[in-house]
């Protein structure tokens, strides 16, 4: 079944569209030019349109995808990053992680392309994943100086185990769709014409139970990785000094040059003593 959506106006949205149908509001990253990459005013928005959705108990599900069909979300801006984050965004995307996380109502990720770095972390922490079968998967932080130690690494080892977390981010490989599924990574994997259909399928599914059960349910699980949102705001405290070092603008440089990093550069002994030799 075809569902017709009207926009929410008032917002004041530019880099995202805030829909909604009976029972269902539907939140697109819609900067499809960046490959859907957010910036520090795109968490602002998704932060207010997150609020919103929660607030309105007309609203049984949420879902959470990006426009077209290469990119779900690719993490930080390139642009923003490399004229440094600003501090918004630092205070925007723990509480935009939180309101996924705690709003009494399930949150699902159509995930439709790309699916990479604080991307990635988007849809590990929405309550359910559907992907299309040319979804990509993946971390890209150390690679470019960066990192995210609350809920995109400590909750993706309950998600994926600890052995399998580690190697998403240590390594910041690429996983396919069905790779993601096997792991647990996402639910289901559909044809790239079928994601919209199965996503409304599903939506329509949890419509049909007892929203007070739904709410119960999902406040149970949330309680069972509760402590990480303190994790959450520490570490992203510590991310902001680590992007004001020399090691991560190096990293950061290398990647977007396309230049080789110095596996020594940052392994001396004056940075761990006792440990490297010159």
């Amino acid at each position: 079944m075809a569902y017709t959506w009207e926009k929410v106006t008032g917002l004041e949205l530019k880099d995202i569209i805030y829909e909604k149908r009976p029972g269902v509001a539907r939140i697109t990253i819609n900067r499809p030019k960046a490959f859907n990459a957010f910036t520090s005013a795109t968490m602002g928005e998704l932060a207010k349109a997150l609020e919103e959705c929660a607030s309105d108990f007309k609203i049984g599900v949420v879902v959470l995808t990006g426009a077209g069909n290469k990119a779900f979300c690719t993490g930080g801006d390139a642009k923003e990053a490399e004229a440094g984050y600003s501090s918004e965004m630092l205070e925007h995307t723990p509480k935009v992680h939180s309101l996924i996380r705690e709003m009494p109502k399930p949150v699902i990720a159509a995930v439709n392309g790309f699916a990479i770095g604080g991307g990635q972390v988007l849809q590990q922490i929405c309550d359910l994943s559907i992907a299309s079968e040319t979804a990509k998967l993946g971390q890209a932080g150390p690679m470019v100086g960066s990192y995210d130690a609350g809920f995109g690494a400590a909750y993706l080892t309950k998600v994926v185990g600890e052995k399998k977390a580690r190697e998403i981010w240590y390594m910041c490989r690429k996983y396919s769709a069905q790779e993601a599924m096997e792991m647990g990574l996402v639910n289901a994997v559909v044809p790239p014409d079928k994601l919209e259909e199965e996503v409304d399928k599903w939506c329509d599914e949890i419509l049909a139970k007892s929203p007070g059960a739904i709410r119960s349910l999902k406040s149970v699980f949330c309680s069972m990785s509760a402590d990480i949102r303190g994790l959450e705001l520490l570490s992203f405290d510590g991310l902001w000094r680590y992007y004001a070092t020399e090691e991560a603008k190096y990293y950061k440089d290398s990647f977007w040059e396309k230049k080789k990093p110095d596996p020594l550069k940052y392994r001396k002994k004056e940075i761990f003593p006792g440990i490297y030799e010159d």
